[in-house]
């Protein structure tokens, strides 16, 4: 029976190793991760098409349900760094599969939700889902590819970006035709069963495999997470990122209801043959170009350097929510200047990853990573005081605001954090040989 056994499993060998080979290279985890990351784009960003509805079926009131998106964005971030240590020590696989049960369990409970509480318990139970998907994607792109951080990162977080782009309109006909929670059960249910199958495939780079990638300039001893953080450059890095989030996230969570105060949500609009209602039309939009945004500024920042890429995309983000907030209630300058923003604003979820990787190393990069990520749950709780300042001010003071944040990023990434992370790399770094990918 043993020596039957035994030749089973040679025989099951061949097989797996195959298996391990074919689904072991970096580009074929790129694109699972991509999948993974493309599966949780709803729970961020499908989550104002469901506002409007749960509003006028209890009548919570926006800001309370808005309350909701923070909690999300808030454990999806501040937990990344205790999952994506145990990504670090012991591989994707499992972690990601737990998440695949918490997102389809979250929006399942929301399906259900009859009181504010039972809508923040379910945004609290898909933030800790998403927050293991999405930390652990981007971590494993920033092993495999320690040459082209930026791009990897990028192409893994468009994922996220334009994940929702070909399901805006589908879960917006079945909101209207069967109700929001129809549409929070199926495509919960949905986007859960798909992660849970992908994980199976996914895979850490082994020793070898990372040194046949070959690193740049990396530090002589990776950082670890602790001494990660008696770095001033992280917390530089931090408060930068915070400063942009906050605007991108406002913009991505009052995005209907700024359109709705603008009266244009449902004015048609017809651009390149396609007519769609503005507000729908906007999302699509947006999506699309924030998924571009993500690998072609990771790109750029891989050739002209991080921080001079931040300068132009935070001024850029600057410059559209100024022309947003003179000429938004214009249809059609709204469809395609939030376009224009967020193809500039997606693009810290690849900057910012790769900054990380190449400034701290890359075998504790997704634990690190993950703790520069928080920095988008400290900017979610910024999101409620949109409501709350439009409230007060008008949504030209939340522009007003954001507007502010892009610009002081802009200046602290080129004129401080860009000689900060010069002396650090001197200090802690040298050239190791370079091998091709």
């Amino acid at each position: 029976m043993a020596g039957m056994s035994n030749a089973a499993a040679a025989m099951a060998d061949p097989r797996r190793n195959a298996l391990d080979r074919a689904v072991g290279r970096n580009w074929v985890q790129l694109a699972l991760g991509i999948l993974c990351m493309a599966m949780i784009a709803n729970l961020q960003y499908g989550w104002t098409l469901f506002v409007n509805p749960i509003d006028a079926r209890h009548h919570w009131g926006a800001a309370e349900i808005q309350i909701a998106f923070s909690i999300f964005v808030f454990t999806e971030t501040w937990l990344v760094p205790i999952e994506s240590w145990f990504v670090d020590h012991y591989g994707p696989r499992l972690v990601v599969m737990a998440g695949s049960v918490l997102v389809a369990l979250a929006w399942v409970v929301n399906s259900y939700a009859d009181s504010l509480a039972t809508l923040y318990l379910g945004a609290v139970i898909g933030g800790v889902g998403a927050g293991a998907v999405y930390g652990t994607c981007v971590g494993n792109a920033l092993k495999w590819f320690p040459r082209r951080r930026g791009l990897a990162a990028g192409c893994t977080a468009a994922g996220f970006g334009a994940g929702a782009a070909v399901t805006v309109i589908p879960i917006a006909n079945m909101i209207a035709a069967q109700g929001y929670e129809a549409a929070f059960f199926a495509f919960g249910i949905g986007q859960g069963v798909v992660i849970f199958l992908v994980s199976w495939l996914l895979r850490k780079p082994s020793d070898a495999q990372m040194a046949a990638a070959g690193r740049r300039r990396t530090s002589d001893q990776d950082q670890r997470p602790a001494q990660v953080l008696r770095t001033p450059v992280f917390w530089v890095l931090y408060v930068t990122f915070v400063l942009v989030a906050s605007g991108g996230l406002m913009a991505a969570a009052q995005i209907a209801p700024i359109a709705r105060d603008f009266k244009i949500a449902a004015v048609p609009v017809e651009l390149l043959g396609i007519a769609l209602p503005a507000l729908t039309f906007a999302i699509s939009l947006d999506r699309i170009f924030d998924g571009i945004g993500r690998p072609l500024f990771g790109w750029i920042s891989d050739h002209i350097g991080r921080e001079p890429t931040m300068l132009i995309a935070f001024t850029t983000a600057a410059i559209a929510l100024a022309v947003l907030d003179r000429m938004g209630s214009d249809p059609v300058v709204f469809v395609l200047i939030t376009a224009l923003f967020f193809l500039v604003f997606g693009e810290i979820y690849s900057l910012f990853p790769a900054t990380s990787g190449d400034t701290f190393g890359a075998t504790y990069a997704t634990t690190n990573n993950g703790m520069l990520y928080t920095a988008k749950g400290t900017a979610a709780l910024l999101v409620p005081l949109g409501n709350v300042v439009a409230g007060a001010y008008g949504w030209h003071m939340v522009f007003l605001v954001a507007i502010g944040f892009n610009l002081t990023a802009a200046f602290l990434a080129f004129f401080v954090i860009r000689p900060m992370r010069r002396r650090f790399l001197a200090q802690h770094s040298h050239i190791k040989p370079v091998v091709a990918a």
